[in-house]
């Protein structure tokens, strides 16, 4: 009986869905008809007709808008995955310095995760572009030995030139991102058993070495579901780029949108391309946590 129930209530929802996804494509094709617009991708040979201010491949406003939404999507990926490092390495850095017997340094980084966890990513964003680069009234605000050089225009490392908008969202997504994953950290080796640090300083081993080779294996498992969802949380955060200008995928995107009207093909082609990347970013994640716990068997 009770799996009779079960089934009825199983077919009833998949015939709400049914419905529901019946009615939103009814209402698109209507919405579209009146317009006259069509739903197509021809569209994406024709030339773009704008330019691109960060463009790491050939671009001219002659190019097709495929080629400039392939140019956008460089872009993402380059601020997210730049932002991943960094974010993983301030975070670990302050993750650790979170449990750090001394209380200055337990007392600076829990003010940092305060203060970055409990203001608005826009508005930190906002900060890096205006405050940060925008402001800085010398070309050459700090040079050290022409190795690295932070002005108005952005940053120069070893001659390798990064715009203004491209280094104020690197800053805000990693300094963001850091207090978060600080805090996944921390809870991740607070999720060892005390009793396993007793062990280890019993056996005469140092504090160093009882916690990189006692404690982090055991915390590495604790640690990959709270990461992957920072990651994740990251590469779709990488959308507010639009606020300070810099040409990612989604401010292409919004562009094109303005010129051609094609706001469903567009948004299927950002949904498309930020599923794919999550996917990817998810499945990395699970092969990792794999290899740990094999590891551990």
């Amino acid at each position: 009986m009770r799996l009779n129930i079960k089934f009825f209530l199983q077919i009833v929802l998949i015939l709400i869905l049914i419905i529901f996804v019946w009615i939103i494509l009814n209402n698109l094709s209507i919405n579209l008809s009146r317009t006259g617009i069509g739903f197509d991708f021809y569209w994406l040979s024709k030339p773009a007709g704008f330019s691109l201010a960060e463009k790491p491949l050939r671009y001219s406003p002659s190019d097709t808008y495929a080629w400039a939404l392939f140019i956008g999507w460089i872009n993402s990926l380059k601020v997210i995955f730049l932002s991943l490092i960094f974010a993983t390495f301030i975070g670990i850095l302050i993750g650790f310095a979170r449990l750090n017997k001394n209380s200055f340094i337990g007392l600076i980084s829990a003010g940092y995760i305060t203060v970055i966890r409990q203001t608005p990513l826009l508005l930190q964003l906002m900060f890096w572009y205006f405050v940060g680069f925008l402001n800085l009234r010398n070309n050459n605000f700090l040079n050290f030995n022409q190795i690295i050089n932070f002005s108005v225009q952005g940053i120069d490392l070893f001659g390798i030139k990064f715009s203004s908008e491209f280094s104020a969202l690197l800053f805000g997504l990693s300094i963001f991102s850091s207090a978060f994953i600080a805090e996944v950290i921390r809870g991740g080796i607070l999720s060892v058993p005390f009793g396993q640090w007793e062990a280890f300083r019993s056996l005469g081993l140092s504090e160093r070495t009882g916690f990189i080779k006692i404690i982090i294996p055991q915390a590495l498992p604790a640690f990959i579901p709270g990461l992957t969802s920072q990651y994740l949380n990251l590469a779709k955060n990488s959308t507010l780029a639009i606020a300070v200008g810099y040409s990612d995928i989604y401010a292409i995107n919004d562009t094109i949108i303005n010129q051609t009207g094609r706001a469903i093909e567009c948004f299927i082609i950002l949904l498309s391309s930020f599923l794919i990347l999550n996917l990817l970013i998810t499945n990395i994640m699970g092969l990792i946590n794999k290899l740990i716990i094999s590891s551990r068997k």
